[in-house]
């Protein structure tokens, strides 16, 4: 339905309005000559604008830019900032850890792990829990730990899943229904199918067939793949993934760090699963860096009795920064006074307002196009039914659509996740912002439709 020519002709246009709009930012990123890829990590190059917004200052769900435009934020720091920007009960604690209290880092413990630790137990079931800086250090943790104890070298993850920056989940289903090293695989120590498996998500044949082989240690899944679009999972899938682990004697680490968004207890609560090892980073700590993973109680107990194993010195994975008391200190607050039930309540609401508007749209102008919903989280797919694997949400992508949509709405105040189309709503949220974006959304799809 789209006119690539109308396509190009108005994404050069927004181009250049973004370059006039923005020229304080043009300036500071090309005087970063120092920076690698002139940023501070280069994933901060994936804007369709050709150069970042340089940041000034961000509250709740509002972004200021060094030009002076404000922006309404559904990115949220892809989900980072899932509490909102520096929240003040966030501030509070991280204020009274360093001025009044002191001891950013002392290699030593606070009363305040011990209140997160059984927080989380709460809402996930996990009996023991330890702490890292980044939920990619804690699957790579996990990995190693569920090796460890079953003497099997091998783990099986889900197409175009997300587990940060793990080595071992770079793996997607080729042609031929084997595994290949994703695309783009940056300097992989092993040829990726040394160390891996993989299986469509939502496809419970494959999964089989890859465990029939009797060497996996542990499936390590998102309960819904949430950086390839968000692929939900079709009814009897988790339940059918767990039977099939159980059954070949395999362990399953759930990650959670996205899907958090499904509520105060993630997907792990609201659908009953039962992981032998569970992973969650980014939105626990309000934005100050932070991952965690949880063991049950029957595979904490293997892990203890396994006296052989080095799990105090160079073998106990986190750093020296893990489990240190600011981080902790922004965990308890954020886990106590934040990302409470009530607020999850609310930001599932207004992300269950956004899905539909966004559906009304494409209703409206007959766009075969689909939206899906996890929680406060929803994203817009350029396919129609939504994919249900990962490989065919990868084939739906249209990047220079994408890039079009990006910039038109931050060009008018908007800001989406830059790597896909996801809104996430936080607690300071409203029923306005979300209006905004289904105003300026509308306008967009007239422009690319001449409407």
């Amino acid at each position: 339905m789209i006119d690539r020519n109308r396509l190009s002709s108005l994404f050069d246009a927004e181009q250049a309005m973004f370059r006039e709009r923005n020229p304080k930012s043009l300036a500071a990123y090309e005087a970063a000559d120092n920076l690698f890829g002139r940023v501070p990590m280069t994933w901060m190059n994936k804007k369709a604008g050709g150069f970042p917004v340089y940041l000034e200052r961000a509250h709740g769900n509002r972004i200021w830019d060094i030009d002076g435009h404000e922006y309404i934020d559904f990115a949220l720091g892809d989900t980072g900032a899932m509490a909102g920007h520096s929240h003040p009960e966030v501030v509070a604690s991280v204020k009274k850890r360093v001025e009044d209290l002191g001891g950013m880092t002392t290699m030593l413990p606070t009363q305040d792990a011990q209140w997160v630790a059984k927080n989380l137990t709460e809402r996930f079931g996990m009996a023991k829990w330890s702490f890292s800086l980044t939920a990619t250090d804690a699957n790579r943790w996990a990995i190693r730990l569920v090796r460890a104890i079953t003497g099997k070298p091998k783990i099986l993850f889900n197409a175009y899943c997300y587990h940060g920056s793990v080595d071992e989940a770079l793996i997607v289903v080729g042609p031929d229904g084997e595994g290949m090293s994703r695309p783009g695989n940056v300097g992989s120590p092993v040829d990726v199918t040394e160390t891996s498996r993989v299986a469509e998500f939502n496809d419970l044949e494959g999964l089989e067939r890859q465990l029939k082989n009797g060497d996996v240690a542990a499936v390590l899944m998102e309960p819904a793949l949430t950086n390839i679009g968000i692929v939900l999972p079709e009814p009897g899938y988790l339940e059918g993934v767990r039977e099939l682990t159980r059954k070949y004697e395999a362990l399953l680490i759930i990650d959670e760090t996205h899907t958090f968004s499904a509520g105060w207890g993630g997907m792990t609560m609201r659908d009953n699963l039962e992981p032998d090892v569970f992973v969650i980073g980014k939105a626990i700590a309000g934005g100050i860096p932070t991952g965690t993973y949880g063991l049950s109680e029957s595979f904490a107990a293997r892990v203890l009795e396994r006296t052989d194993l080095d799990l105090v010195d160079m073998g106990g994975v986190g750093g020296t920064l893990a489990g240190n008391p600011l981080q902790v200190a922004a965990m308890r607050a954020t886990l106590e006074k934040v990302l409470t039930p009530e607020n999850f309540e609310s930001m599932i609401d207004l992300a269950t307002y956004f899905t539909d508007g966004v559906n009304q749209l494409f209703d409206k102008y007959q766009l075969p196009w689909a939206i899906n919903q996890l929680g406060a989280r929803a994203e817009y797919r350029f396919a129609k039914p939504y994919p249900i694997t990962g490989t065919a949400a990868f084939e739906s992508a249209d990047a220079e659509l994408e890039d079009f949509l990006h910039l038109y709405l931050a060009n008018r105040g908007v800001l989406l996740t830059p790597f896909h189309n996801m809104a996430l709503m936080c607690p300071t949220t409203t029923k306005a912002d979300v209006d905004r974006h289904q105003e300026v959304f509308e306008e967009a799809i007239r422009a690319l439709l001449g409407a």
